[in-house]
């Protein structure tokens, strides 16, 4: 190839690459994005509570924490993204606080999930899933087995939701590579499903689910309930943010139909949202909800027995940032007995535009307390309830 032929394929190369850059930023401006509250480091919040309750640090100097489960040991674990591990944050004196910061597994690749089964850790790592187990007892995984290693990784979407089922199914879910599009690999957008831990018979479980970040098992019934991240470049207020129960073979609608009844404005037609699944509950748009998890303990006033507590991380494409908070959705069994309602707020500063935290991982611990974890500013948060009159 002569230089000037190559000189004019750069030029047209650099010229479509401005033309994106120009169209992204366009988009950015016209959507009135707000990118302000996800950027830069965090710092401890000020968490705003209902009467009666209180927060406390229960453990600091993390990197980029995500999901969060209580072990058999009642030592609160932690996917430690930003440092490539698992951690185990035992609290032997109960003071509130962690004692010790101890590497259970290290060098996995950007851990976002975890779920304790027969004796093993199973982990979401962008990839797959590895599942770690400690034989010897000492507290420190002895073994880190790949059992899935081929799961889409381009695009949008890395992280990965793994659980267990009532029947000892595991199911894991794995978001959409883009915005909106028509996926390649059918394993996108979607909930799979397994025969059991070792990761034998995959299949789809639930389809067109945009980004499925938190997965949940109703302690009454069973069902499988996660949250949903609703598509950008819709203005401020759509599509609503998400919550439903997932059902073995349902389609959610996605890239179509968004929240069960929002026509896609590019990809959908007069019969996109027939037949999809509807959710539970509609909330905020760009709320970005991520962890949910029942309030099981028997700590909090009777009131918020059984409730659904939800993680919004916050989003930047809203023009005024919303999310950075937990909220509360009261339930009658597995019905919204309420509206949604704020629980937790004070990442956010709504003056400044400016995010102390992100909250991601909720946990029900051993003591009642529910645990927040903030990937954003590294911290692990402890709520409890001491009563009416503090």
């Amino acid at each position: 190839m002569d230089r000037k032929r190559l000189a004019i394929l750069s030029l047209i190369g650099l010229t479509i690459i401005l033309l994106a850059g120009v169209l992204i930023l366009y988009r950015a401006v016209t959507n009135r994005a707000n990118f302000r509250p996800t950027l830069g480091s965090g710092s401890e919040a000020t968490l705003q509570l209902p009467p009666g309750f209180e927060a406390n640090v229960y453990a600091q100097d993390l990197s980029g924490p995500r999901f969060i489960a209580f072990g058999p040991d009642d030592a609160l674990y932690a996917a430690d993204r930003g440092n490539n591990r698992i951690v185990a944050l035992p609290d032997a004196d109960g003071d509130g606080q962690a004692d010790e910061f101890r590497a259970f597994a290290e060098g996995l690749d950007q851990p976002h999930s975890l779920a304790y089964h027969e004796g093993a850790w199973y982990v979401g790592i962008p990839s797959g899933i590895v599942r770690l187990v400690d034989a010897d007892g000492d507290g420190r995984a002895d073994s880190q087995e790949i059992l899935i290693d081929d799961y889409p990784t381009d695009g949008a979407h890395r992280t990965r939701t793994v659980s267990f089922l009532p029947d000892g199914r595991m199911v894991v879910s794995i978001g959409s590579s883009c915005n909106a599009c028509v996926e390649e690999d059918p394993r996108r957008a979607a909930i799979l499903v397994y025969d059991g831990p070792e990761a034998m018979g995959e299949r789809l479980f639930a389809t067109g689910l945009r980004n499925a970040v938190g997965l949940a098992i109703h302690p009454e019934t069973g069902q499988l309930w996660a949250t949903n991240n609703g598509r950008d470049m819709m203005g401020d207020d759509f599509p609503p943010e998400t919550v439903y129960i997932i059902e073995k073979g349902l389609d959610y609608g996605w890239p179509y139909c968004h929240s069960g009844d929002v026509i896609d404005p590019e990809l959908g037609g007069p019969d996109a949202c027939r037949d999809v699944g509807r959710p539970v509950v509609q909330m905020q748009a760009h709320s970005a909800p991520l962890g949910l998890t029942f309030y099981t303990g028997d700590e909090f006033p009777e009131e918020y027995q059984g409730d659904l507590f939800i993680a919004f991380h916050g989003s930047w494409n809203r023009s005024e940032p919303t999310g950075y908070k937990v909220v509360r959705l009261p339930l009658d069994g597995s019905r919204p007995a309420g509206p949604i309602e704020d629980f937790a707020y004070g990442w956010l500063d709504e003056e400044s535009g400016q995010a102390s935290g992100r909250p991601v991982g909720l946990a029900v611990g051993p003591d009642g307390a529910l645990y927040v974890s903030d990937d954003k500013g590294g911290f692990i948060y402890r709520i409890i309830y001491v009563g009416p009159d503090s």
